[in-house]
């Protein structure tokens, strides 16, 4: 998993996009992860995307003969770019259709990645990695939305989570690149802004209005104690990158250039700990700290967060 994590950083990271390729449940999981994955974290629909058999009428009903053809899976790839990557989905490790992208990816030099609870996949000599947990016979025989499901979902949600915070999708735990489609996501912006610089709702609501619901910009700008304007530019000199190690948000680099800036030393409200990337859990930040009782996170983005125990759902 490791392994396809890499590839989905780097294609992303090259401005290409993932494709999720399968049939029936396995497409269907597919789907629901990249779609998921836009309010998530603020991606774009074609970063990330979901080839089904039979296409979206057989989300919901089954469409005849669509996963025996190779012919309809190498055709998903016809808007395929040089640096996008094709992860196939398939319970029995042999779905044509799967297969068809797969080796469609291959003649165009495309990395290709496997997914398969069937450990003797013979799909995997068209992967370059692949993933076949051992999931053994179903309840029910044959049922593979069980536990083969079950399973590929796990799988393509560790792949796509590690992937998004390694290209610094998240402030430690928190989504800050969510996007707001309903009232409970307007709720849970203003708690990780509350939770990520210590403020309390008012401030945190406030700050979240000036930057237009911007949440990484509202805690840039509370935690250097510094305007939107000047919290934009100090985000917008460290955008977002898999390279930056220990802050690939570029977050906490930006309090810290934005702090400096206005000769501040944080909100008075609180700050989120702006310490050396990668600090061991339980260091203390060498400035802007968090008042007592707070709940901001600690050490690296891509490390654990002490004291984060309000309800996030």
């Amino acid at each position: 998993m490791a392994r396809v994590v890499d590839l989905v950083v780097t294609a992303l990271s090259a401005g290409g996009s993932v494709h999720y390729v399968g049939a029936g449940t396995s497409g269907r999981l597919g789907v629901l992860d990249a779609v998921e994955l836009l309010p998530t974290y603020g991606i774009r629909p074609d970063q990330v995307i979901g080839h089904m058999a039979g296409g979206e009428r057989a989300f919901v009903r089954a469409v005849e003969g669509a996963e025996d053809s190779p012919e309809l899976g190498a055709a998903e790839l016809a808007q395929a770019g040089p640096h996008d990557l094709v992860i196939g989905i398939a319970a029995s490790g042999r779905t044509p259709y799967v297969g068809g992208a797969l080796a469609e990816a291959r003649r165009r030099g495309l990395p290709t990645a496997l997914i398969s609870t069937n450990p003797n996949a013979p799909l995997a000599d068209l992967a370059d990695v692949s993933i076949l947990p051992d999931t053994g016979p179903e309840a029910v025989t044959g049922s593979t939305r069980m536990k083969s499901g079950t399973a590929q979902k796990m799988t393509l949600n560790a792949i796509s989570t590690a992937a998004m915070i390694r290209l610094g999708k998240t402030w430690s735990n928190l989504m800050i690149d969510v996007v707001a489609t309903n009232e409970k996501l307007r709720v849970r912006m203003v708690r990780i802004v509350e939770q990520a610089t210590g403020a309390d709702a008012g401030p945190a609501r406030a700050a979240l209005e000036a930057a237009d619901g911007r949440v990484r910009v509202a805690i840039v700008a509370l935690a250097a104690g510094v305007g939107v304007a000047e919290a934009e530019a100090a985000l917008e000199e460290t955008p977002p990158s898999a390279e930056r190690a220990g802050d690939p948000s570029g977050v906490r680099t930006a309090i810290d250039r934005a702090r400096s800036a206005s000769g501040g030393s944080g909100a008075t409200g609180g700050a989120v700990d702006s310490g050396s990337a990668g600090g061991a859990a339980g260091s203390e930040p060498t400035d802007g700290v968090a008042p007592a009782g707070s709940s901001a996170p600690t050490g690296d983005d891509s490390g654990s967060v002490r004291g984060i125990g309000r309800d996030q759902r």
